[in-house]
């Protein structure tokens, strides 16, 4: 983030009540697991994970988002979220028990019925509280990404306590085979049923008309109906029914990446409806708007720039000609206050005759 980020309180706070009970968690599951079968489950819950989230923050590379907001998604899901779910999940099984379902019923509305409607409405409440920063969000991108993050953090810390229950049960041997399905085989199943919520509250931040604000419940909806769906799979144990499910979760995933695409061309086309206007500043040139426009010429330029130790300034004048795109964009969409425009544009090419100085 190019122009000056000022974290609000509440964003702060949120991420350190979210990491420390994310920690309470975790001790809990070491002094119930014990020492080796923590160590096992949180191994194979950590392993995947640097792959997982260099996927999801590639999505949005062209414009990254501000790391304390990052953090905060990937916390919210992996403290409060899971607290909060278990709690109410809980709570709802035993509300159920006593209308005399039986262990079984009670067992299966838990994992169809509650965790689903609980847990998307935990970890997508990570979006609803970024609404108040709205200028990170400028598209359908954003949302995605700090959607995933959420399931990632949710999914991060659950795999724990499974593995730690396989691990009490079976050994490593079977803490290792639940970890085939949920960790290489399905390791970003949260990621992907959050996103919906996640492209709800972007639409309805990025786009006019009255009704826009509809996409949010929509969204939470189709998060909802996913992860029933492979829950639902789950408890019928058929691979048919379960290789069904699978599909189409990868389907929607595959979804996901054609937006993120489609909205990355969008952006790299209006490079050269609005950079141009900066010609006469000097910091622009038909070069820059032909480099900035599409991909593979940004990439070829930063490796020409890092081959002549001008990585940095090249990535920072990449970046900050992105969010001066950006900037004209979200006040065609939305308006912008005169001055408020002028500050942040001013702000930007500052950044850019800094780069270009190099």
């Amino acid at each position: 983030m190019t122009l000056p980020y000022r974290p609000s309180k509440a964003l702060v706070i949120g991420l350190c009540v979210s990491s420390a009970l994310a920690v309470i968690v975790l001790v809990l599951l070491l002094l119930s697991g014990g020492p080796v079968g923590f160590a096992v489950s949180a191994l194979l819950a950590v392993a995947p994970l640097p792959v997982l989230l260099a996927a999801v923050l590639s999505l949005d590379r062209l414009e990254p988002e501000p790391k304390l907001n990052l953090a905060f998604s990937f916390a919210w899901g992996a403290g409060v979220a899971i607290v909060l779910g278990v709690v109410l999940t809980l709570a709802g099984q035993a509300l159920f028990a006593r209308a005399g379902l039986g262990e079984q019923a009670v067992d299966d509305a838990g994992t169809v019925f509650l965790a689903p409607v609980i847990e998307e409405a935990l970890k997508g409440s990570a979006l609803l509280l970024l609404l108040f920063r709205r200028r990170e969000i400028d598209g359908l991108t954003d949302g995605i990404v700090y959607a995933a993050l959420a399931g990632l953090g949710f999914a991060a810390v659950e795999n724990v306590g499974y593995y730690l229950g396989a691990f009490g049960e079976d050994g490593v041997g079977g803490a290792v085979g639940l970890f085939v399905l949920r960790g290489l085989i399905d390791p970003l199943g949260h990621s992907i049923y959050t996103s919906m919520t996640g492209i709800g509250v972007a639409y309805a931040l990025t786009r006019r008309g009255p009704f826009r604000f509809a996409a949010v419940p929509l969204g939470y909806l189709g998060a909802v109906i996913l992860h029933a769906l492979w829950n639902g799979a789950a408890t019928t144990q058929s691979l048919p029914v379960l290789g069904g499910a699978y599909l189409v979760i990868m389907a929607v995933l595959a979804g996901l990446v054609v937006v993120t695409v489609a909205e990355r061309r969008r952006l790299l086309g209006k490079v050269a409806a609005y950079l141009p206007g900066y010609q006469p500043t000097g910091l622009v040139t038909p070069q820059d708007v032909a480099m900035l426009g599409t991909p593979a010429g940004r990439r070829q330029a930063l490796r020409w720039a890092r081959g002549a130790g001008l990585g940095k300034a090249m990535g920072d004048y990449q970046q900050a000609a992105t969010e001066l795109t950006l900037l004209h964009l979200r006040a065609e969409r939305e308006g912008a206050d005169p001055r408020r425009f002028a500050a942040d544009r001013d702000a930007l090419l500052y950044v850019m005759a800094g780069a270009r100085r190099w």
